[in-house]
């Protein structure tokens, strides 16, 4: 998978990639605006250093979004249970650059890579906005307990950092303030709801490029 195709949206052109070592000068940038973001919320977030995402993107795991060689937004994808499960994660789009649609664009390009990298692995979601919830239902995913998640203990200490990390701890993970999502390859639901999704998208795109009619 390589660079999307560019799009014109209320004058800001965005490009959508997938980010390698030349992008790592954004790795501070983006920390700052997920930090930043969540604090505006007052949501949980788990911390991630600097070498971490360095790392994803060397790796070819990161997706991001930049309006010229401005920082717009930003996704990474990580691996568990020898890759049995995969979780897109960290989405964030930096304020001036909210209300373009960008969002939808990141979420879809991490969920095509890693369905082209682990087609046989498992999609999970953990997250407490309402907006990243409705994007994963149009592709697929459903609600699942957290016990149908990764048991690899390496993803759950990711967790640590989060503000409501004690909530997590105290119902021994049954559940939390995030609500987990899982798209599973075998699960029919999944399929046919992805399918939907990309006739949706096909129609959708073949609208906005036909000629408008001029009336006389």
């Amino acid at each position: 998978m390589t660079k999307t195709t560019k799009k014109q949206t209320d004058e800001v052109e965005f490009d959508v990639m997938v980010a390698d070592e030349s992008h790592e000068k954004y790795v501070d940038t983006i920390l700052d605006t997920i930090e930043i973001a969540a604090r505006k919320r007052g949501s949980g977030i788990a911390r991630r250093t600097h070498e971490y995402v360095a790392q994803k993107m060397r790796e070819g795991k990161v997706i991001i979004a930049l309006a010229g060689d401005e920082f717009a937004g930003f996704s990474y994808i990580e691996s568990w249970g020898n890759k049995q499960y995969v979780a897109t994660s960290g989405l964030i789009v930096a304020d001036k650059f909210r209300n373009h649609g960008l969002a939808k664009r990141i979420k879809h390009a991490a969920f095509q890579l890693a369905r082209l990298r682990w087609p046989k692995a498992k999609l999970f979601s953990l997250t407490s906005g309402s907006a990243v919830m409705k994007m994963n239902t149009e592709l697929g995913y459903v609600p699942v307990t957290f016990s149908d998640l990764t048991d690899d203990e390496a993803f759950w200490r990711g967790c640590n950092g989060c503000v409501n990390h004690d909530v997590l701890t105290r119902t021994q993970r049954q559940y939390c303030i995030c609500t987990a999502m899982l798209f599973d390859p075998e699960d029919p639901r999944c399929l046919m709801l992805e399918k939907l999704n990309k006739t949706w998208a096909k129609r959708r795109n073949s609208s906005r490029s036909k000629p408008k009619e001029t009336k006389l």
